[in-house]
C-alpha cells in the first residue's frame, strides 16, 4: 500500500474520531505510540516492532489529514537523497 493510499484509508477509518479529539491529542497518542515503538525496538520481538510501525504509521497519517497535508509530499523531501547534501548516501559530516 503507498502512502496516500494508507493516509487516505487511515481518514475514513478514524478521521471524523481523530478530528474531534483535536490536533493536540493526536500529537500525545503519537508521541506515546512512539515510546512504544522504542520499547519494541529495545526489548521486542519482529511482531512487536511490526505492530508498533504501523500504529506509529496510523497516527502519522491521522495528524497529517488533521493538518490538511501529504504524507507523499512529506517524504517528496527526501525524494533525492539527503534534503541537505543530496547524496544517497548521505556525505554530510556527522553531528
Amino acid at each position: 500500500m503507498d502512502l496516500s493510499a494508507f493516509q487516505d484509508l487511515m481518514g475514513r477509518t478514524y478521521g471524523e474520531r481523530d478530528a474531534a479529539r483535536g490536533r493536540t491529542a493526536t500529537v500525545a497518542w503519537l508521541a506515546e505510540e512512539t515510546g512504544e515503538l522504542a520499547r519494541a525496538v529495545r526489548k521486542g520481538t519482529a511482531e512487536e516492532q511490526l505492530h508498533e510501525l504501523g500504529d506509529v504509521l496510523a497516527w502519522l497519517a491521522s495528524l497529517a489529514n488533521q493538518l490538511g497535508l501529504s504524507l507523499d509530499a512529506a517524504a517528496a523531501r527526501y525524494a533525492d537523497g539527503c534534503p541537505v547534501c543530496g547524496s544517497v548516501p548521505c556525505s554530510c559530516p556527522p553531528a
